[in-house]
């Protein structure tokens, strides 16, 4: 039996050379005459061990990393295809502490399958969800998605099951299940670590939400920056209608569903829900007003169910295991498991899936490990460009929803990005203003005037023109997005740059003040 060596398509490894890595191993192996199997598989999601080599060995897989394309031919002098020991040499990845502390239930096949082998992914619990699913009535389905406590993992945190009975009880000749898959958050890559290297688990996950609630059509919004998960998905759904898993009778059943994939071009704003729908529709992508709710009224005037990646990809498990075995994980209101993209300056970058409830500071300092450069962490901003800035002081509170917005923050796609004490808070402020005015759509006039005025406001404070009273005119103007913006974009943006202030007032100061505290 000829060995198998796992080398990580993912687009994150890839960034990181793991295809020289894949280049020179084919070498070796052609050059050596051994026989082996290379699969492409995705990233577990430790990116400061990637590109990581796993083998299959008679002593189960044996890891290697960070690989790099130099250091191949010295691998196999060792004995790569058998485990043998090296400088670069991990073990067995299942014990490397930094998955050997995770509570894996969506990424539970991540880095570990073939991604498009529909074989390897039935014989790790694949499928079991769907064909429960399609035993069930719609009713009893949407139940246990609601029982089990899954939230929206995009970032507004909304039950899941609420929205699925909403479409279910809604009267239409067509519904639609629309995945927003346009991850543009910073320090996220939940999303697209899924759709390539586990997109079955989305495709499943579709399928069930399709019979819950009586929609046969779906569709996958991917941004264009993720030609990778793309391809995978677009494969996979292939696959997939090949072995009957879509189509007009799924897993043999009387039940309808078939998705495509659909290419967004980029907009931030299409990560709003009804901006996406427009975009989907050919429109421009502007926000709509609510009411209608997609819900209601959605995609081509239909009753739209609109999940997040994370959230479709959860259903599977929760259809295997019960509402009450997801239930059991997490806490408050905040129920399962959520997985927490940790990046910027940090040591150990990467996913790491566990029960909500871990602090922050656990998790930056426990998990991430402190910040890459070596320098005291000086703020922390959790749930991408809109999410606040929390200091040191605030490192125990708990990851939850209702815990981080009692804080005045919010966990979002749960994207976490570190900085060490040389970040300058100010010009952090306006780069939350600037982005705003820049990925603004422009309908609403407190989102794109406001963080106009925010940027010209921040300058002048910058500039030491009259500090206190621009300070009050900015919280003045984010008062006004906050409340009167029609989307998260501009109803959001005042989260960074308030939390900037409350927390590091001191980088506001006029230039001279400053250095004298310095």
């Amino acid at each position: 039996m000829s060995a198998t060596i796992y080398i990580p398509g993912d687009s994150g490894a890839l960034a990181l050379g793991a295809e020289k890595v894949a280049k020179a191993i084919a070498k070796e192996l052609a050059e050596r005459g051994l026989d082996a199997r290379i699969v492409r598989n995705g990233s577990r999601g430790a990116y400061f061990l990637e590109p990581m080599v796993e083998v299959e060995t008679a002593g189960g897989r044996q890891a290697y990393g960070p690989v790099k394309a130099a250091d191949v031919k010295g691998l196999f002098d060792a004995g790569l295809l058998t485990g043998g020991q090296h400088r670069l040499a991990l073990g067995n990845p299942e014990e490397i502490p930094f998955f050997a502390k995770q509570t894996r239930l969506t990424f539970a096949r991540c880095g570990i399958t073939d991604p498009l082998s529909l074989e390897d992914y039935e014989k790790l619990g694949g499928l079991v969800g769907l064909r429960k699913a399609v035993a069930m009535t719609p009713a009893d389905i949407v139940k246990q998605v609601t029982e089990s406590g899954l939230r929206g993992r995009g970032g507004a945190g909304f039950p899941t099951g609420i929205k699925w009975k909403t479409v279910l009880d809604t009267t239409a000749e067509r519904k639609y299940i629309v995945c927003n898959a346009d991850e543009g958050d910073s320090a996220t890559f939940a999303d697209r670590m899924i759709m390539e290297g586990d997109p079955f688990v989305l495709i499943e996950g579709m399928a069930i939400a399709g019979i819950a609630t009586g929609a046969t059509k779906g569709f996958v919004y991917i941004r264009s920056e993720y030609p990778h998960a793309v391809a995978a998905m677009n494969r996979a759904v292939s696959i997939a209608r090949k072995a009957g898993v879509l189509g007009a009778t799924v897993l043999g059943s009387p039940n309808a569903f078939d998705m495509e994939i659909r290419v967004g071009a980029g907009a931030y704003v299409c990560g709003e829900e009804t901006s996406l729908l427009n975009s989907l529709e050919g429109k421009r992508g502007v926000v709509r007003a609510k009411p209608p709710l997609p819900a209601i009224q959605g995609l081509f005037g239909k009753p739209t169910v609109i999940n997040n990646v994370i959230s479709l990809a959860s259903v599977p498990v929760i259809m295997d295991k019960g509402a009450e075995h997801y239930k059991n994980f997490g806490m408050g209101r905040s129920r399962g498991t959520i997985p927490i993209q940790i990046a910027g300056n940090v040591k150990h970058g990467g996913l790491f899936e566990a029960a909500f409830g871990l602090s922050l500071g656990e998790i930056v300092d426990g998990i991430g490990g402190g910040t890459r450069s070596g320098r005291p962490v000086k703020a922390v901003q959790v749930g991408g460009p809109l999410g606040a800035y929390f200091p040191r002081e605030l490192f125990d509170t708990p990851f939850d929803y209702e815990e981080f917005a009692k804080r005045d923050g919010l966990i979002g796609h749960a994207g976490i990005t570190v900085f060490d004490d040389s970040a300058d808070m100010l010009k952090m402020a306006r780069f939350a203003m600037e982005f705003c005015a820049i990925e603004s759509c422009g309908k609403c006039t407190p989102c794109r005037i406001g963080s106009t005025r925010g940027v010209e406001t921040i300058d002048k404070i910058s500039a030491g023109i009259e500090p206190e009273k621009n300070l009050e005119l900015v919280a003045d103007l984010c008062n006004t997005m906050k409340f009167g913006s029609l989307c998260a974009l501009g109803g959001f943006t005042p989260y960074p740059v308030m939390s900037a202030i409350k927390h590091f007032g001191e980088d506001f100061k006029p230039a001279p003040a400053r250095v004298a505290a310095e």
